[in-house]
């Protein structure tokens, strides 16, 4: 990867293309941070209609694209500075180690060693990678290497072109999220989780300051939560959803016979039971490969974040000090958005935010 210049821009624009919903976000950029022009939250499939997660076609995403361009007033052909991200099973991201090595040398090495890490057929990679700092002592390097297939970077970007915006920097889910938060949190030493919650899936990120970074996702999320309830209290999936919403794992006070979606049969774990469990199993890896278990807080972002109860829920299984995470420390925010901050923005304004 060479060094890439860095981009002068007054406006960027974040869109964080989700399973289930599209998010955009305008920024202007100001001396000192960002000051939020405007943004749109957008579904993707029909609300109060279940759907099959694999059903939905890809396809669906250019239409809800150029829909929220006019309602925001956005030219696509104007736009400055314009960052998307990937994610899901085609997707990876490690930290590595390895030994110096000049530039020219760097980028060939690392797609050999990519191989090694990274569960993506070297034939069908696209790889991008960052050296994170030298080590004095060793002389080694520690990098992050990004990966993505060309397939999934060709789907995506097939629907910006044909939403007639123009494909510039493309990142990771992941690192979007982490970029969000190193940009919009006040840290100390330490190393924070931060989980954010789709509708199918689930990013686990565990970053700080000095700490090694890991990512994973886990194949959960609000959808997950509906079809519990579904299930459990015997709803179809509008009142379900209805439910999830006002509700959340918490019981509703009007119904006599409510049951908590959490006293599922034994056979069948709950979905805050799996994220619960899959969480202990990547912070135990985390402990034994990094060394440290300086766990100051855990972090909620997404729009499942805002789901009644969950917190609460997280925080007492995993005794970890638990919040919502709103990205908001360095966008300067307009009267009219006071009391429309929303966590599911994270990963919108990480992207925008992000400079080169």
């Amino acid at each position: 990867m060479k060094k890439a210049k860095t981009t002068k821009f007054k406006e960027s624009v974040g869109i964080d293309i989700g399973s289930h919903s599209v998010k955009v976000v305008h920024l202007k950029r100001l001396h000192e941070g960002f000051k939020l022009l405007n943004y749109e939250i957008r579904p993707t499939v029909p609300i109060g209609v279940e759907y099959v997660p694999s059903d939905l076609r890809p396809d669906r995403f250019a239409p809800v694209l150029i829909e929220i361009m006019k309602t925001l007033h956005i030219n696509p052909k104007k736009i400055q500075h314009l960052v998307t991200s990937v994610g899901g099973d085609n997707t990876s991201i490690k930290q590595i180690k390895t030994i110096f090595l000049p530039d020219d040398e760097l980028e060939s090495a690392l797609f050999f060693e990519a191989k090694k890490h990274i569960p993506i057929s070297g034939t069908d990679m696209v790889l991008d990678y960052q050296v994170i700092d030298v080590e004095e002592k060793t002389n080694n390097m520690n990098i992050l290497l990004g990966a993505t297939s060309k397939e999934l970077l060709n789907q995506h970007t097939n629907a910006l072109v044909t939403a007639g915006l123009n494909p510039n920097i493309v990142d990771i889910d992941s690192l979007a999220v982490a970029n969000s938060f190193a940009l919009n949190a006040f840290v100390e030493e330490g190393v924070y989780i931060l989980l954010n919650l789709g509708a199918h899936r689930t990013n686990m990120i565990i970053w700080g300051p000095e700490a090694k970074f890991f990512a994973r996702d886990i194949p959960f999320g609000g959808y997950n939560f509906t079809r519990d309830i579904m299930r459990k209290r015997q709803m179809e999936w509008e009142d379900a959803e209805n439910h999830k919403m006002e509700w959340g794992l918490l019981d509703n006070p009007n119904v006599a016979s409510a049951q908590t979606i959490s006293m599922l049969d034994i056979s069948e774990k709950s979905t805050e039971d799996v994220i619960v469990e899959e969480l202990r199993r990547s912070l135990r890896f985390y402990v034994k490969e990094a060394g440290n278990s300086d766990f100051r807080k855990l972090y909620l972002m997404g729009g499942t974040a805002k789901l009644n109860g969950l917190r609460e829920y997280i925080e007492e299984k995993l005794s970890i000090p638990t919040d919502i995470f709103m990205p908001f420390i360095n966008v300067e925010m307009p009267e009219k958005f006071a009391d429309k901050k929303d966590p599911q923005l994270a990963l919108a304004i990480g992207l925008a935010m992000r400079l080169e």
